[in-house]
């Protein structure tokens, strides 16, 4: 397994285990995009994620805490299905409990 497979890996168990609504509300998530040498991941989010309400606040929560705990990622972009792109960051949502 490589470096970049094994990164893969612990971001796809951190969502899994930090992000558990994204499942129980029909949504998905996928690492769509991972560059190790360069720091930067593309999460997609489908499914039930496309059109929802919170979106943007999943969006930036995802991105915010993948940013916090993985020091090896400088560039983080989570998308919906329908292409929707996470902005530069303007809320600090870290304390959101998801």
């Amino acid at each position: 397994m490589t470096d970049e497979d094994a990164l893969r890996d612990r971001i796809g168990q951190f969502l899994a285990r930090n992000f558990p609504q994204i499942e129980l509300h029909g949504g998905s998530y996928d690492v769509a995009h991972l560059d190790a040498e360069e720091g930067s991941v593309t999460v997609l989010l489908t499914g039930a994620c496309d059109g929802c309400g919170i979106s943007d606040l999943t969006i930036s929560a995802v991105r915010s805490r993948l940013l916090s705990q993985f020091p090896e990622l400088t560039d983080v972009t989570v998308e919906t299905g329908v292409g929707a792109e996470a902005g530069p960051m303007q809320d600090d949502f870290s304390d959101v409990p998801f």
